[in-house]
């Protein structure tokens, strides 16, 4: 299947439409693709966000945001589900649609809608930026982890996520975001 590719100048006039103001897109290897949501997956989401903020009441290192944040990755468009900006790279984070830097973590929570290979393309381009990424697989129950020059790793259910050197002291069982 052929896929039609856009530029930059075209996606920005397409999501500054009228009709698509309550409709969030990204613009991924010359691609516009809408964001799906569902309850379902979305609630991952919305719990890692929760323990990250609850860490970073405690820490005040970064920001956070969700779903409807968007940043710019090698000019492309990316919303990932979940994102923390630290405050050295940013101290306010950007007023604008798309932060123009990438974040220092992107949490993509994979839904059944999501096409492997543009989801592929993302985390290439957000390791290449410096991004760590945080693949949740709610299906699986499992969340691949990709940090820059290290080979990935696969945690499930009875594995615990931990910050690192990004967010020092943080950890979060995995069975406390898969807990039904």
């Amino acid at each position: 299947m052929a896929v039609q590719t856009t530029t930059i100048e075209s996606f920005e006039a397409f999501v500054n439409r009228p009709e698509n103001a309550d409709r969030l897109f990204e613009f991924v290897g010359g691609e516009i693709v809408e964001v799906p949501t569902s309850s379902f997956t979305s609630q991952f989401g919305a719990r890692i966000l929760g323990y990250l903020f609850i860490y970073l009441l405690q820490h005040s290192i970064g920001h956070l945001t969700g779903a409807d944040g968007g940043f710019m990755v090698f000019g492309e468009r990316y919303a990932p589900d979940v994102a923390f900006m630290s405050k050295a790279r940013q101290a306010e984070l950007s007023q604008e649609t798309y932060n123009p830097l990438a974040p220092d973590l992107a949490v993509e929570v994979v839904s059944p809608t999501d096409q492997e290979r543009l989801l592929r393309l993302k985390i290439a381009n957000y390791l290449a930026a410096g991004t760590v990424v945080w693949a949740v697989y709610p299906k699986d129950q499992q969340v691949e982890v990709y940090e820059p020059g290290k080979p990935v790793r696969i945690l499930g259910i009875d594995d615990t996520l931990d910050g690192g050197e990004m967010l020092p002291g943080f950890t979060l069982a995995l069975s406390a975001i898969f807990a039904s």
